[in-house]
């Protein structure tokens, strides 16, 4: 069953999700931010977006041994950022999310030495 969540005014994005500790997926996401950190494609650290920002798309893994997630935001003039969400990411108003949960244990993270990254791992009953 999907699972509504609200953060509220000061929460960090992603760090809110992370210290919940859940296993699934964010399915959907709306909401604003008084600033982001994004990392673009290919570069090796976040950039930081200057709010007030409109939280048009997030989605993305969670388990609990972290979380990867991506999202599009839109400035005040309606100029478009997108990227993976980093700490920082603060909800302004709100952040409205969808998650649907998946059984504990189900999703990890592990170092993988082919990209350089701590990638997802299913495990299957």
């Amino acid at each position: 069953m999907l699972e509504a969540l609200r953060l509220h005014p000061g929460n960090d994005l992603r760090g809110a999700l992370e210290a919940a500790g859940r296993t699934g997926f964010v399915v959907a996401g709306i909401g604003s931010l008084a600033q982001a950190r994004l990392r673009f494609a290919g570069e090796p650290g976040p950039t930081l977006v200057a709010g007030p920002l409109e939280i048009l798309t997030l989605s993305g893994s969670l388990t609990p041994d972290g979380a990867h997630l991506h999202a599009s935001v839109a400035d005040a003039s309606g100029r478009v950022f997108g990227g993976h969400v980093c700490a920082g990411c603060e909800v302004l108003t709100t952040a409205e999310l969808l998650v649907a949960p998946l059984p504990a244990g189900s999703l990890a993270r592990a170092f993988d030495g082919a990209t350089g990254y701590a990638e997802l791992q299913v495990r299957r009953p």
